[in-house]
């Protein structure tokens, strides 16, 4: 029987990849076909499964890429072939948006749709720049205005004089390049020209900005701070809030264009750091994570388990996929024998920590030497067996310190670091035309996959301005023998001792 297609008209929000409603995201999860619009935030598309088909409304940088006219069309074609369709719009699908048309060519051609509200950026951009719509103490009423640019530039197909008329506050989504237009018109039908005016600009992350002035000034305001399209104008008292109320801007990352280069199924917890801390964030895996070429070396650690007095894991990787296997061949953590635990790094002895295993050695630096001197100061390691476990191409100066001490040492790859090129949310290529403040990188590997894809000397010197941080000294010394100096090493070489010396202040640097 021949699967019967859907095609959800799914709102994606603003631009805040975290304002999609948990039924979008449901539903992203199980799409075969994801049509979305450009102002979806691209970030979203992670939510898709890999097999996922993507295409892209109008003219952008990813492909393939499919006419307006001709969307409608194709959503038909593709539920027709028994497939499930996201249609994801920016905004909400009916406010101000063209979902209804889109829902009405569906329905007239019999094909089954649900329609999933979403954020609008009539409500989210005046909430990011400190400004609530309606407020108890200046406005209980609400009026929405969409002027559209192509009517006759004296009205913008809107009836100002009843606008100007209305109590409580406007909101209008308009081209920021019509503000003058819009200004003048109720000006001429009697609306105060000392009223309270903010224009915020919306859109992909790392978009948001605001300027606030008056009906008689919005537009010198807006002309000299530079708010481009789409944006957001809202009029009214409520405006005089927006010093005292702008959470938004005020975040320490705020305006600042971060690079995450680590692997796309581990960047999760240091991309949502930073934009919790106002930070665009480009997803750039520079390196996915691959069981190693030498598997049977990780094979007979597990039968030899036993034998070891030290299991020594120096990343979290090496904690996952190591257990990974693990538990493939036992099934109780009892068969992990009496060997001792030493963990490279705080990050590392949480993700033991998070299976319940207790760390009985951690240096307080993520360096060989200091691991060896840790090892030294607890206990004589000469003749004991430890059992390394860490990446398949990894610095040998660990393995050498302890050597050095006596101690017999089995360097065990459990994963191994191979080069991500894949750009499947153009950030990449957003990279290279448009540059960055900042870029993060968590291990030294990032930083040769990334010099390989990117060539960071040269990158650095296209974009003066981008900088570079690193989680640790480890990571540092890629960095060095490129024949570069980080801006900034974490203090604490965690995910969130990054996110922290990214943050800081210049002042505390």
């Amino acid at each position: 029987m021949k699967p019967k297609g859907i095609v959800y008209l799914v709102g994606a929000g603003p631009g805040d990849a975290g304002l999609l409603t948990l039924r979008g995201a449901e539903l992203l999860g199980r799409a075969d076909v994801v049509v979305c619009d450009a102002r979806v935030n691209p970030e979203l598309l992670h939510r898709a499964p890999q097999s996922a088909e993507i295409i892209h409304e109008g003219k952008l940088a990813a492909e393939p890429a499919v006419p307006p006219a001709e969307l409608p069309q194709l959503l038909i074609a593709r539920a027709r072939a028994g497939k499930t369709v996201v249609r994801l719009m920016g905004g909400d699908p009916y406010l101000f948006a063209g979902g209804g048309l889109e829902a009405e060519q569906l329905a007239e051609a019999g094909v089954p749709f649900e329609v999933v509200p979403g954020v609008s950026p009539i409500v989210a951009a005046p909430n990011h720049a400190g400004i609530p719509v309606t407020h108890r103490g200046f406005a209980s009423q609400l009026t929405l205005v969409a002027p559209q640019p192509g009517s006759p530039s004296d009205a913008l197909g809107i009836d100002w004089a009843q606008v100007a008329k209305t109590p409580g506050t406007k909101v209008l989504l308009l081209d920021s390049d019509s503000i003058a237009t819009v200004a003048d018109a109720l000006m001429a039908h009697d609306l105060p020209s000392d009223t309270p005016v903010a224009l915020v600009r919306w859109g992909q992350p790392g978009g948001q900005a605001s300027a606030a002035g008056t009906l008689a000034t919005i537009a010198g305001v807006a002309a000299k701070a530079n708010i481009g399209p789409p944006a957001v104008a809202v009029i009214g008292e409520v405006v005089k809030l927006r010093n005292k109320l702008n959470w938004f801007e005020r975040r320490p990352l705020f305006g600042q264009r971060i690079v995450v280069t680590r692997a796309r199924e581990q960047a999760g917890q240091l991309t949502r750091l930073l934009q919790e801390r106002g930070a665009e964030v480009l997803e750039i895996p520079t390196i996915k994570i691959q069981p190693p070429t030498r598997l049977q070396e990780i094979v007979d650690v597990l039968i030899e388990l036993n034998s070891y007095d030290w299991l020594v894991f120096t990343s979290p990787n090496g904690v996952t996929t190591f257990f990974d296997y693990f538990f493939r061949h036992f099934h109780d953590m009892r068969d992990l024998g009496g060997a001792r635990i030493a963990a490279v790094g705080p990050g590392t002895a949480n993700k033991l920590k998070e299976l319940h295993l207790q760390v009985d050695l951690m240096p307080e630096e993520a360096l060989g030497v200091k691991v060896a001197a840790a090892f030294a100061k607890f206990e004589t390691i000469e003749n004991l067996k430890i059992c390394l476990l860490r990446a398949e191409v990894a610095n040998r100066e660990l393995p050498e310190a302890l050597e050095a001490l006596g101690a017999i040492v089995d360097d065990i790859p459990c994963y191994q670091t191979v080069p991500e090129s894949a750009d499947p949310t153009g950030a990449a290529a957003g990279l290279l035309q448009n540059g960055a403040d900042w870029i993060a990188f968590t291990s030294a590997s990032t930083v040769q996959h990334f010099h390989a894809r990117f060539d960071l000397p040269a990158l650095l010197k296209k974009f003066p301005l981008l900088k570079t941080a690193t989680i640790g000294p480890e990571t540092s010394k890629a960095l060095v023998a490129l024949g570069l100096q980080p801006t900034k090493e974490a203090r604490q070489h965690t995910i969130e001792g990054l996110v922290s010396t990214l943050s800081a202040p210049p002042k505390e640097q």
